[in-house]
């Protein structure tokens, strides 16, 4: 939490790791767009989807004078991004196309396209990438988990419902509480119930993988015998299993945290993504996402998604108060070091993956 160690891991992780930035879904024809700010890397991003159908990811800056091309938080269509000062029209790959009066630059239109940066789509999601030479595709970085996440819904999505939040704390505080149950029946009494029995009384997983500096946990799949569930849950939940057989969206409960800050779970028919992106040593912005595979075409459809969307935006609000505690009670210096059990061993390797890779940053200045 730190604020100099912070610009170390802007700069050995958040300028040069993937990083999820958005869905297919959201460019589906030539000429889409969407608008991404990255306030870390100071960049605002065009993604669009050119005549080709490829995904491509350029600096919303106009190689004149700077200028942005779109306005921030901005979406549509276009064939071509022409910038509001002088006119410098760009084509959807990047191109120039046009500019007043070029001829009085002695330059060549070739040597005047958008900046681009790093674009990969992995099961549909969309990565970037700010490395000048990135050590390894998107794909690679991914390995078997990117293997697993093709089988699942998002890979197919065209829909999704999302909000975004705020919070006052670091980006690996926050991470560290989805990644570890220890907490859940004190944070999470009411929806915990159904996975705690005397067997388990902290609903631990069963299971834990590491796939490079990706991490992943099963949980039990046996149920608390005596949890009644509310009968608006069981309602939501047989129209959700309706759509899920109308739709064929079975599929086994997943549970991956993939590096640097991505949370994917599915449980069917849902599918979310959790992504956090820091915007400095103690502050952190989320995006919370559940992928469709068709619109909702009938009113108890929209019903489900909407329940079952709230209702996790529910239990994530009930972490809020604890995460931003632990990161007031860490900023005051009194605790040195943190301690983990053996079923916290996420964040561990959290850390430890954290650790090596600044010290690569820094071995790598040092050369």
């Amino acid at each position: 939490f730190d604020p100099e160690h912070w610009e170390l891991e802007r700069k050995a992780i958040w300028l040069r790791t993937w990083l999820h930035i958005g869905h297919a879904c959201e460019v589906p024809e030539p000429g889409n767009f969407i608008v991404r700010e990255v306030e870390f890397a100071k960049a605002s991003l065009l993604i669009v989807r050119g005549k080709d159908g490829a995904v491509r990811a350029f600096h919303n800056v106009c190689i004149h004078r700077g200028t942005q091309l779109v306005s921030e938080q901005s979406e549509g269509k276009r064939s071509q991004f022409s910038c509001p000062y002088h006119m410098w029209t760009y084509g959807s790959d990047g191109r120039l196309l046009s500019a007043p009066d070029f001829e009085r630059f002695y330059l060549k239109k070739e040597d005047c396209s958008l900046k681009t940066v790093h674009c990969e789509t992995v099961a549909g999601m969309i990565f970037i990438n700010f490395a000048a030479k990135p050590r390894q595709s998107c794909r690679e970085f991914f390995g078997a988990v990117g293997d697993r996440l093709e089988e699942l819904p998002i890979a197919r999505a065209t829909h999704f419902t999302e909000y975004t939040y705020e919070m006052d704390a670091n980006w690996k505080t926050i991470f560290d509480n989805f990644q570890e149950n220890y907490h859940l029946r004190f944070v999470h009494p009411r929806n915990s119930e159904a996975i705690l029995t005397e067997e388990n009384p902290f609903g631990y997983p069963i299971e834990y993988g590491f796939y490079g500096p990706h991490r992943s946990q099963t949980l039990p799949s046996f149920r608390n015998p005596s949890y009644v569930a509310p009968p608006m849950l069981v309602h939501a939940a047989g129209l959700g299993a309706a759509v899920a057989a109308r739709d064929g969206l079975a599929f086994p409960k997943i549970d991956f945290k993939c590096f640097p800050a991505i949370h994917f779970v599915g449980l069917a028919p849902n599918f979310n993504s959790h992504t956090w992106i820091p915007l400095d040593a103690g502050r952190t912005r989320a995006s919370v996402r559940t992928y469709y595979t068709g619109p909702a075409d009938r009113a108890s459809t929209l019903y489900a998604r909407e329940h079952s969307q709230m209702t996790f935006r529910d239990v994530l609000a009930e972490d809020r108060p604890a995460i931003e505690s632990a990161q007031r009670g860490l900023a005051g210096g009194a605790v040195d070091k943190v301690h983990f059990q053996e079923h916290e061993m996420l964040p561990r390797h959290q850390y430890e993956t954290v650790q090596a890779m600044v010290a690569d940053y820094l071995a790598e200045g040092s050369a």
